[in-house]
């Protein structure tokens, strides 16, 4: 795997420097970029797309729980580890699935737990299969018509593997390794998919069931779901995945 790119946004100097000191020591991460409040933040998310991005709470222009809102609607697999000195905002920090939340003055060791952990989720991608989810639940004779600026594409809806956010604008994924983008939004198309088959595991992603090949933890409060026919993973909060195994006990 490339290196793991990684954007830090503090309006501190202080605590950039330190956090730059640390990811300088640590092996397979390289800073891409430094902000020093929410707008320029969110001007390096879009123009690098950081595997990782380390923000502070409490920023300039925008703060970091609006950042977390924002980077989620442009790219949720992107890793948001928050670092400040306000324990208060740790409930809405993991509203937007913070990987992790650390308190100001934090120890080198802790950081660097957090490292590790993001290191070997982004390097193995290994899992353990979901006990009890059968491989074929239902299926659909539905098609789905979508609207897209180049006119209307009709797709199987057991062709469709992965719905999800992305750069603003909902995209699907199928089998045949198709992307189609919508301007429809996560929950008007979910309206049009058959609910037997697909689920929304997460603010971002709507899932095809029969799909799922693992799901392993992902941070403390949500889990990565691997399907088959694409490398592209789906987040799924703790919530949804104890909905998930309650349907196929």
């Amino acid at each position: 795997m490339e290196n793991i790119r990684v954007v830090i946004a503090d309006d501190d100097e202080g605590m950039r420097l330190i956090e730059r000191k640390i990811l300088e020591r640590t092996e397979r991460f390289t800073l891409i970029g430094e902000a020093r409040d929410g707008n320029e933040l969110m001007e390096l998310v879009e123009s690098l797309h950081p595997h990782v991005v380390f923000l502070d709470v409490e920023m300039p222009g925008k703060t970091g729980v609006e950042c977390g809102r924002l980077i989620q609607d442009m790219d949720p697999s992107i890793i948001m580890i928050f670092a400040t000195a306000h324990d208060q905002y740790m409930g809405d920090a993991f509203e937007v699935y913070a990987f992790d939340y650390l308190i100001k003055p934090f120890k080198m060791e802790r950081i660097t737990q957090t490292l590790s952990k993001i290191r070997d989720r982004l390097e193995r991608r290994q899992g353990t299969p979901l006990p009890g989810i059968p491989r074929q639940a239902r299926l659909s004779t539905g098609r789905l018509m979508l609207r897209h600026k180049d006119g209307v594409s009709f797709i199987d809806m057991n062709e469709i593997l992965l719905v999800q956010r992305e750069d603003r604008s909902t995209v699907i994924y199928t089998t045949d390794e198709g992307r189609y983008v919508t301007s429809d939004s996560l929950a008007e198309t979910e309206a049009r998919l058959d609910p037997a088959i697909f689920f929304r595991c997460h603010k971002s992603y709507i899932i095809n069931l029969n799909r799922i090949t693992d799901i392993t933890p992902y941070g403390r409060w949500t889990y990565i779901v691997r399907l088959e026919g694409t490398k592209r993973d789906a987040l799924i909060t703790h919530e949804k995945y104890e909905e998930l195994e309650q349907m196929f006990s």
